[in-house]
């Protein structure tokens, strides 16, 4: 799959590129990314790396995988780029590099975030979240790092209390802890803790980008999030398997959108705030969104019972909506709504099949 061969793929990551933000604070300083080829982080990869094509911006990427052939694969189109360094690395192990000078800025983006994970793989879930990402302030400390940023999630909420529309940073809904189910949104609340814990006992900038369900282009096929497994049948002209009654009303984003708001974090949101990326014009319930997928295809949507390992890795919350007023005063704003997001995304992967 080469997203460089898509012109629509393209304009999104110039559109970020072309922003009106502050980039000078990168210029000529290096980025240590983990989980670059997730979802966001591949995207951000590459509008950083686009950046330094258009802006002479000189901002040098470490981009961390554990899959040095699959890193190498997805960013094909800048191998030999002297601004892109490949390194392979388990994130849950402590990452001593002495050819590493200062990095002023560290993103930890990798984590466990679907469904068959959860369920399959528990505590690397737990670990990735909390002692891969210990490993990463580490690293930020010993190499002086000017901020920090740790994505987090919507998951950090919990369920609705039926006492608020959306959930603003302030919100903090139940988590039932002593589930399986219960260590990836569990463990994202630990990260923050244990970010502001860095943030007070050594003194490292950190800013936490609370990410919603996002979805684009650079999704992994094998991904098993709803709106995933609705983005690949769509793809395929196929009838939309919905496997609940769909009544969950939740908040989304398209890739571009959350990675502007996380750089709009990064270079302009205030140390130790956490910041909601959303839009009310992305929040939708599930069977809408199936509707949606299946209207653009000229298909319908389907009910199958999903099976058990699904099941024990499906979100329990009904109703998650994120307030997203808070980084709109950092002047973020989304480009995309739902349906033209969706409708972009599966575009965009029919071009390049």
């Amino acid at each position: 799959m080469n997203l460089y061969q898509s012109k629509q793929y393209i304009e999104d990551v110039v559109a970020v590129a072309d922003l009106d933000l502050s980039w000078e604070k990168l210029r000529d300083k290096c980025m240590l990314v983990s989980g670059a080829t997730g979802l966001v982080g591949s995207f951000l990869v590459d509008v950083i790396l686009r950046k330094n094509q258009e802006d002479d911006l000189n901002c040098t990427v470490y981009a961390l995988s554990r899959n040095e052939e699959k890193i190498m694969e997805r960013f094909a189109g800048y191998c030999g780029d002297k601004h892109l360094v490949f390194i392979p690395y388990d994130i849950r192990l402590p990452l001593a590099r002495n050819d590493i000078g200062t990095v002023d800025y560290v993103l930890h983006l990798a984590s466990n975030t679907h469904p068959i994970q959860y369920s399959k793989d528990p505590i690397g879930t737990i670990t990735t979240n909390i002692i891969g990402l210990q490993n990463m302030l580490e690293f930020a400390v010993a190499h002086h790092a000017a901020r920090f940023a740790f994505a987090s999630s919507n998951e950090i909420y919990g369920e609705n209390r039926g006492d608020a529309e959306f959930f603003d940073e302030n919100y903090c809904g139940y988590i039932n802890c002593n589930t399986m189910r219960a260590g990836y949104p569990e463990s994202k609340r630990c990260g923050e803790a244990l970010c502001q814990a860095y943030k007070a006992q050594k003194g490292l900038d950190v800013v936490i980008p609370r990410l919603t369900r996002s979805y684009g282009p650079t999704m992994l096929m094998s991904d098993t999030k709803a709106i995933s497994q609705f983005i690949k049948n769509g793809i395929d002209s196929e009838d939309i398997v919905l496997k609940s009654a769909g009544m969950q009303y939740y908040s989304y984003a398209y890739v571009s959108d959350s990675v502007s708001g996380l750089l709009t974090i990064l270079l302009s949101g205030k140390s130790g705030e956490a910041y909601n990326i959303s839009d009310e014009s992305s929040d939708i319930m599930l069977k809408e969104l199936a509707a949606i997928i299946a209207d653009l295809n000229g298909k319908k949507v389907v009910f199958e019972v999903p099976d058990f390992v699904e099941a024990a890795g499906y979100s329990k919350a009904t109703k998650a909506r994120l307030d997203g007023h808070k980084l709109l005063t950092l002047g973020w704003r989304p480009r995309y709504d739902v349906k033209s997001g969706v409708e972009r995304t599966i575009s965009i992967l029919r071009e390049i099949r």
